[in-house]
């Protein structure tokens, strides 16, 4: 083996080992057996069929998120917005589930382009205030975010509310013909593990294979010069914005037909926010993303067993993917200014040696 891949694994898996240093040290801290504490997370997510099926119930829609942030971090940009997509597409597809009285084979791809409709309508809307309105896509996509949850509020409190009840719970059920099919013993079924895996194969060969892919890495790269270069930097930045909200779209069809059949408040479950954390952990890279999404399912489904367990907050999960992410994102930074440094020495000394040699051969 080379010493690259030496030195690759050490900057990979050093800040992985150091997090779970760091939350070990943490537990302690707090008084809780680190072992216990990790065997408890272990069986929460793989004790048995059952809750690994629902541990791939977390990955699914985590996966079309972070697939979906991939487009739009290829093109330079920043869609925090993702989580109001993925809330708009579970209102798209909780509409069209209230709506239509099909078979399933036919109301189910409906629900899903549904889904996919309203992730990328609102995404536009987004892409929007960027490209047009100079609004960052940051704020911009914070403040769509609030939007969204306010409308599904406004919808389960009032026009879709449970009949002669006032209550902030949730809509009445969708009937059964709108619910995902699943596996025998499990929560999950194969049409969203299929459509999560076809969405991954899909953007990786789009991205990686594709002139559409080359131009969105050079508007991320640079826009400016992309623009100069013939590239329509406006229309490939709104069509980022506009695949990404399908993507995210999806992911709230699986949670409002696939998790909850219905909709509730907390639909999107937090992983737009939880996507970004995967895109980055994974280094930006599609091949990456889907082991990197099923690490954080799997500390997100089994740190709910701690509170029952060892009386443990379950918010441990999310401090050792914070960490985790912060340790990696710093650890690239100091890789890159160790690696400019090396370059600039090296550099140095053959400009150093350069008058020597000449004077050796005169």
């Amino acid at each position: 083996m080379t010493k690259n891949f030496w030195t690759n694994l050490v900057w990979g898996v050093g800040p992985i080992i150091l997090g779970l240093i760091l939350t070990t040290l943490a537990l302690v801290a707090v008084g809780a057996n680190p072992l216990q504490a990790y065997q408890s997370m272990w069986n929460g997510a793989f004790g048995n069929t059952a809750k690994f099926g629902d541990l791939i119930l977390v990955w699914v829609p985590l996966l079309l998120a972070s697939v979906g942030l991939l487009i739009t971090f290829t093109a330079g940009l920043w869609n925090i917005g993702i989580e109001g997509q993925i809330v708009m597409g579970a209102i798209f597809t909780a509409w069209a589930a209230r709506a239509f009285d099909f078979p399933s084979i036919i109301l189910i791809p409906l629900l899903f382009l549904a889904g996919m409709l309203g992730g990328a309508l609102w995404a536009l809307l987004a892409g929007v205030l960027k490209t047009y309105g100079k609004v960052h896509e940051i704020f911009g996509g914070l403040g769509l975010n609030f939007i969204a949850t306010a409308v599904t509020l406004y919808l389960i409190i009032g026009p879709w509310k449970l009949p002669g009840i006032a209550s902030t719970s949730g809509t009445e059920s969708f009937r059964p013909a709108a619910w995902l099919p699943t596996l025998p013993g499990l929560s999950v079924g194969p049409i969203e593990i299929t459509v999560a895996l076809v969405s991954l194969v899909l953007v990786y060969f789009a991205l990686r294979g594709t002139l559409w892919g080359l131009k969105l890495k050079a508007i991320g790269k640079n826009t400016r010069s992309a623009f100069w270069i013939g590239v329509p930097t406006t229309r490939y930045m709104l069509g980022a914005f506009a695949l990404c909200g399908v993507f995210a779209g999806m992911a709230g069809t699986v949670q409002a037909i696939g998790v909850w059949h219905r909709l509730i408040p907390s639909i999107s479950g937090g992983y737009g926010y939880l996507g970004i954390l995967v895109v980055l952990l994974s280094g930006f890279q599609a091949l990456g993303v889907p082991f990197v999404a099923f690490f954080f399912s799997a500390v997100s489904k089994g740190s709910v067993a701690l509170p029952l367990d060892l009386n443990i907050d379950s918010s441990l999960g999310g401090v050792l993917q914070g960490i985790i992410v912060l340790l990696v994102v710093l650890s690239q930074g100091v890789r890159a200014r160790w690696q400019r440094a090396s370059a600039a020495a090296r550099v140095d000394s053959t400009i150093l040696a350069a008058p020597v040699t000449r004077a050796a051969e005169e």
